[in-house]
């Protein structure tokens, strides 16, 4: 844990009492600061006496006192309203910040030399993460990850010369941390999302830009270009005067790197340069996993990383459980655990990633179904459909695709992997990626997943693959 020295002697109020509310609250506390928590959860709050800390309404609180309010990334801000406890610190002009902004302002104080990468961007943030982690771990560097991929940020080791912090940043956390200022700043991409909590597009993709433009001196900003809102970030970020790598996966580039047959390549001054091979890195399948990919490369040389174990690394990458996870083989089967694919555009870069699949689909649907995936069903052998959404999505495909109604995960795995053994195909794949939630019969995606792998491997013959967990 990274205690908090900053507030040492002051008061913060902390309201939002997951993971990362109590961490922050020990943190503080053990750095001298006179901490005060709540939850609109009673539960939470009880908890939260229990492990000793001084729990109040914070409708009750001499506001005049406090120094800071650390919000938990789940409460709003600013839309569709602030939450009451943002709206009191806000009257009483206190300053609302997150667990990152409390990482950011100690690393600050600290003094050591500790090389900060920061990831954001509408998606791939999770994969890149670890990806960038794993690279620079297997060239022999100190790195921690975490933030939004689930490691609270004070969670992790104290400050250490040369120790390289990872962190997956989120548009909520970005909003409460302006002391962000990373050695690499990284933007994959931006699409419409979290519309909710941020009122509109042009103000979501004005927050995800904040984290490369805001760079420390001498820093790099990678950012994606493939789409408009992140290509216009780029341009203001170096007419600004910063160091910009640009990642692309549709198109050559002049300057930055750029996806082209299986390969990374690197242009600069009029050169090009092949940075790294990623065919046959089963992990880093499809045009998603080269973007991906080509930004952890950008930030792996920004920080010294020489071409050789990059490649060593993208080598032994295993990828994220639940995300395009390869956990077993029969055979020439190959089963592929993609539960976190809750909607059809999730399922899409799995399918495209892909032939001769046979599919595992459905749960609780979302709105939409499958129809916007009728392009890539071509690739699909068969279908084998579960849950509540199994007779909308057999009225999409029946006439179209092959398709039987399993209703349970077992069932589906039983019938696909039976058929993708009979079919005599070169590489068939048993492709779970629901485009559904799994609230219908499984608490989170996680469990469903884990629910897929363990069927898998408990088929006779298969061989769990390295990365299956």
């Amino acid at each position: 844990m990274i205690p908090v020295t900053t507030f040492a002697g002051k008061q913060v109020a902390i309201f939002g009492l997951g993971s990362s509310g109590l961490l922050s609250a020990r943190a503080l506390k053990e750095g001298g600061a006179d901490v005060v928590v709540f939850d609109d959860d009673s539960k939470k709050v009880e908890e939260a006496k229990s492990a000793g800390f001084k729990a109040l309404d914070l409708r009750t609180l001499n506001w005049s006192n406090v120094d800071a309010l650390v919000l938990a990334p789940g409460v709003p801000l600013t839309h569709p309203q602030p939450h009451w406890a943002a709206a009191l610190a806000r009257k009483a002009k206190v300053e609302i910040i997150g667990d990152i902004e409390l990482f950011c302002r100690e690393r600050a104080k600290s003094g050591a030399s500790c090389p900060l990468v920061a990831i954001t961007g509408t998606n791939g943030k999770s994969t890149t993460t670890a990806l960038i982690s794993h690279l620079l771990k297997s060239a022999g560097r100190d790195a921690q990850m975490g933030g939004n991929i689930g490691v609270p940020v004070l969670a992790l080791e104290p400050f250490k010369k040369g120790r390289v912090y990872v962190l997956e940043v989120s548009s909520y956390q970005i909003d409460l941390a302006p002391s962000l200022h990373p050695t690499v700043g990284i933007l994959l991409n931006v699409t419409e999302d979290h519309l909710d909590r941020h009122g509109t597009l042009e103000n979501y993709a004005m927050i995800k830009e904040r984290l490369p433009t805001n760079i420390e001196a001498g820093g790099t900003a990678v950012v994606g270009v493939d789409d408009p809102y992140s290509r216009s970030a780029a341009e203001r970020i170096e007419r600004a005067g910063k160091k910009v790598e640009r990642i692309s996966v549709v198109a050559a580039l002049r300057d930055g790197y750029y996806a082209e047959g299986g390969r990374i390549l690197h242009a600069a001054a009029g050169k090009i340069q092949s940075m790294a091979e990623l065919a046959g890195i089963g992990s880093l399948r499809g045009v998603h996993n080269a973007q991906n990919a080509a930004s952890a490369i950008a930030v792996c040389v920004a920080l010294g990383i020489d071409r050789a174990a990059i490649q060593k690394g993208l080598a032994s990458f295993p990828g994220l459980a639940h995300r395009m996870q390869q956990v077993g083989r029969k055979g020439n089967v190959l089963f592929v655990n993609d539960s976190k694919a809750t909607n059809a555009d999730s399922a899409a870069k799995a399918l495209a990633s892909f032939h001769d699949i046979f599919w595992i689909a459905g749960g609780k649907p979302k709105t939409g179904g499958i129809v916007s995936l009728a392009e890539l069903f071509p690739r699909i052998r068969k279908a084998y459909l579960i849950g509540e959404a199994a007779k909308e999505f057999a009225a999409t495909l029946d006439g179209k695709i092959p398709f039987e109604m399993n209703d349970v995960l077992s069932a589906a795995v039983a019938a696909a992997a039976r058929d993708a053994e009979a079919s005599g195909l070169k590489e068939p794949v048993v492709l779970l990626s629901p485009a559904c939630a799994s609230f219908d019969q499984y608490p989170n995606f996680e469990v469903r997943g884990k629910a897929f792998t363990d069927i898998v491997r408990a088929i006779p013959g298969v061989i769990a693959t390295v990365n299956a967990s």
